[in-house]
């Protein structure tokens, strides 16, 4: 929230609202400040995270894909076979990987961002508080001005008007000053059964999410290994034939 009604750099000297007042409601100003840059922080953390994990398997896609079309993997084929597994492992992975994006954009990206629509209505509020309140300063200088003043027809009828000002300007500052002291302490202590039900649901996608990539990453090594043990055992076999063909056998 850029703007801090707390900030006034004209504020008169002698206030209709006393120090304390203004200090305790500015507490409860700043906390909501903080949640409102904490709320735009996780916001733009989770996009910045989503985004980056598909770019990054979007990049291993594309090695992949290099790697099938290069000249060497069209003629090793134990190489190829080994890139076509993990070519294959990454299309299942990029199926949990948008699986979990889903997850995250309706359970965490969503409600966040709907949080984040109640901020400008808060600084609204705190705007139309100031403005109220400043009215009502206002007023009450006017009626001390004309205390002051010599009592003539004239000067009586203002003081009289000035303080009925006083009255609606003051009724009108306390209405939204009680409904803003009672509302901005709720709104910040709710923000912990707001978000953490969209925390948990971050968690628990991410260790599906990383559970399941390791399975698949680890039966993709396993592969790896058996056509790696296929490939020796047929190398072992060509050097054992190459070896019997190149006996020499002298028959007497």
């Amino acid at each position: 929230m850029s703007w801090n009604p707390f900030n006034r750099h004209s504020v008169p000297k002698k206030s209709v609202v006393s120090r304390t007042t203004e200090r305790e409601f500015g507490r409860e100003v700043k906390r909501v400040e903080s949640l409102d840059e904490t709320s735009k922080k996780l916001y733009k953390d989770t996009k910045r995270w989503t985004d980056s994990k598909l770019a990054l398997s979007n990049s291993e896609h594309k090695v992949t894909q290099d790697l099938l079309s290069s000249p060497l993997c069209q003629t090793e084929p134990q190489l190829n076979a080994m890139v076509t597994e993990w070519d294959n492992v990454i299309e299942k992975q990029n199926t949990h990987s948008r699986e979990l994006n889903n997850v995250v954009q309706k359970t965490l990206v969503e409600p966040v961002k709907r949080l984040n629509t109640v901020f400008p209505s808060i600084q609204a509020a705190l705007k139309k508080r100031e403005q109220s309140l400043q009215e009502y300063q206002k007023s009450q200088s006017k009626v001390e001005k004309h205390q002051n003043r010599e009592r003539t027809g004239q000067n009586v009828v203002k003081l009289d008007l000035s303080r009925k000002a006083v009255e609606r300007t003051k009724a009108d500052f306390d209405s939204q000053n009680q409904a803003l002291s009672e509302d901005l302490p709720k709104f910040v202590d709710g923000r912990i059964e707001y978000i953490q039900p969209c925390l948990e649901s971050l968690i628990k996608s991410q260790v599906s999410y990383n559970s399941e990539a390791l399975k698949i990453y680890s039966d993709l090594e396993n592969q790896w290994e058996a056509l790696k043990d296929l490939s020796e055992m047929k190398l072992h076999q060509q050097q054992t034939l190459s070896e019997i063909k190149a006996l020499a056998i002298t028959v007497d």
